[in-house]
């Protein structure tokens, strides 16, 4: 613990030298662990800037709203419109370069006019693996990236959340809406709210980490594999829901869940 300790107050002398700080705050466990730190280190000098949209489920901008409100931090919502975003639609290989790169100009913009020069976002030491062209975008427009500067892996904010009492120690790892469907196919409002839909679903049936993954007219589910008996008890009800929300097929993932998937083809093509 001690060398958590030690990456904790790096951490906070990081953010103390920005003097002020708006963090890019989905309600996640990384940019939840920075927020409460940048609070700790700069006080009233910090703040919070969440985005609305259809890439994100309703529920993640609430509990961003519900934490801002007890921790009493600044919170600003962002609203975004990422599907007007010239080639974002047809969904290619560098969506989320370009994603990112309209978000931040928007987020940076915001904070600027509320008189903060620095705007800092979550992503930490294991984001440096996968494909993640997003973090192109943020280098490009100086955003900050004080966990990975500090040094610090999943595992380990999630220790440190716990000891500071954060909600979100234990949440599941989340990524935007859009990731869940196959480079090329072109994304819409719609088909971004049936994946919420189908994820909601599977959540108040009690499933944590999973996705749904989109392939034409098939929902791929992943779940964590000592998970797969509670997916195979319902299976009944969840095909005929996700029917209801406009899937032909709903698919179990024997594989289970694992991040990026979808990039899993990308050097195949």
């Amino acid at each position: 613990m001690d060398q958590l300790h030690e990456k904790y107050g790096r951490l906070k002398d990081l953010l103390r030298g920005f003097g002020g700080v708006a963090v890019a705050f989905s309600g996640g466990v990384d940019s939840t662990f920075l927020l409460k730190a940048a609070r700790e280190a700069l006080g009233d000098r910090v703040l919070a800037v969440t985005a609305q949209s259809c890439f994100f489920p309703r529920r993640e901008l609430d509990e961003a709203n519900d934490f801002c409100a007890r921790e009493r931090i600044r919170h600003e919502i962002c609203v975004c419109d990422e599907l007007n975003v010239p080639g974002l639609r047809e969904n290619p290989r560098n969506r989320c370069y370009l994603c990112k790169r309209a978000l931040f100009e928007k987020m940076i913009a915001l904070a600027a006019s509320r008189g903060f020069g620095c705007v800092a976002e979550g992503s930490n030491m294991d984001d440096m693996g996968d494909y993640r062209p997003g973090l192109q975008a943020v280098a490009e427009l100086g955003v900050k990236s004080p966990l990975r500067d500090a040094g610090l892996y999943k595992a380990e904010i999630r220790v440190l959340s716990k000891e500071l009492g954060l909600p979100t120690w234990n949440k599941p790892s989340f990524a935007c809406l859009a990731s869940r469907f196959v480079y090329g196919e072109p994304l819409s409002e719609e088909k971004l709210n049936m994946v919420e839909r189908a994820e909601q679903l599977l959540l108040e049936l009690g499933l944590t980490q999973m996705r749904v993954r989109v392939h034409g007219d098939v929902a791929r589910i992943e779940a964590l594999p000592e998970q797969f008996a509670l997916v195979m008890q319902n299976r009944e009800r969840l095909a005929a829901e996700f029917k209801k929300i406009g899937f032909g097929y709903a698919a179990l993932d024997l594989q289970g869940y694992r991040t990026g998937s979808m990039n899993e083809t990308l050097g195949t093509k």
